[in-house]
């Protein structure tokens, strides 16, 4: 089961109220109905949902949710996550992306070392973007005038300031 099949099963409210009665102990659908107050039916409809994905079984002490599945579902999550970014390795710029796209998301990241709403000296922003650069295969110059053309940084009169980009809160 993937996570998402997971998260998409409990998404249900009615559902995520009957898998938590499930792991606080209740074993059979009275229990659930007591457990949870919602009416036999709804506890029926959402057990069938949940034992046809898999998720609650029947053992010899009565219903149980597989929470072992929930570990699973982290183990093939962890697996299939993207290795560590090609073009920014420890806040560092290796390389910049020929897709435009992915060039705009990098340029980006690299826009928030500049606070909004500060003008900037060209020599700050001139060493902020160096070590951004240091070691990698692109140049401060080159980042510089992206940020610019993609309006994550404006300039004027030998000032910066910051113009796009992510903003956290």
């Amino acid at each position: 089961m993937t996570p998402d099949s997971l998260i998409g099963l409990l998404a249900e409210p009615e559902r995520l109220r009957v898998a938590a009665a499930l792991v606080l102990g209740a074993r059979t659908s009275a229990d659930i109905v007591e457990a949870t107050g919602l009416d036999v039916r709804r506890v029926e409809n959402s057990l069938r949902r949940l034992r046809s994905a898999g998720l609650v079984v029947t053992d010899g002490s009565g219903l149980r949710l597989r929470e072992e599945l929930f570990k699973e579902a982290t183990r093939v999550e962890q697996a299939n996550r993207v290795p560590e970014d090609p073009f920014v390795r420890d806040g560092r710029l290796v390389k910049l992306p020929a897709q435009r796209g992915r060039r705009r998301a990098v340029l980006e990241q690299v826009s928030t070392a500049f606070e909004p709403g500060r003008r900037y000296p060209e020599r700050d922003v001139v060493e902020v973007l160096k070590r951004w650069c240091e070691g990698g295969e692109v140049d401060h110059v080159t980042v510089r005038r992206y940020l610019v053309d993609e309006g994550l940084l404006s300039r004027d009169a030998g000032e910066y300031w910051r113009t796009g980009g992510p903003v956290s809160v």
